[in-house]
């Protein structure tokens, strides 16, 4: 079986140390809609990060 995984958004901000708290929330609320979040490190700017919006 193939998993399909779509991006819909992506927007780059500040990094925060809280962030990961609202990505966190968002994946167990929202996992029942088949929508996950992510949140990486910007590799070109570790002062940013990169928060991402899929469908799965």
């Amino acid at each position: 079986m193939e998993s399909k995984i779509d991006v819909l958004s992506t927007v780059t901000v500040e990094h925060n140390g809280d962030l990961y708290k609202l990505v966190d929330t968002l994946n167990r609320t929202l996992k029942r809609e088949n929508l996950m979040f992510g949140l990486a490190l910007d590799p070109e700017d570790k002062s940013k990060a990169v928060f991402t919006i899929y469908r799965t």
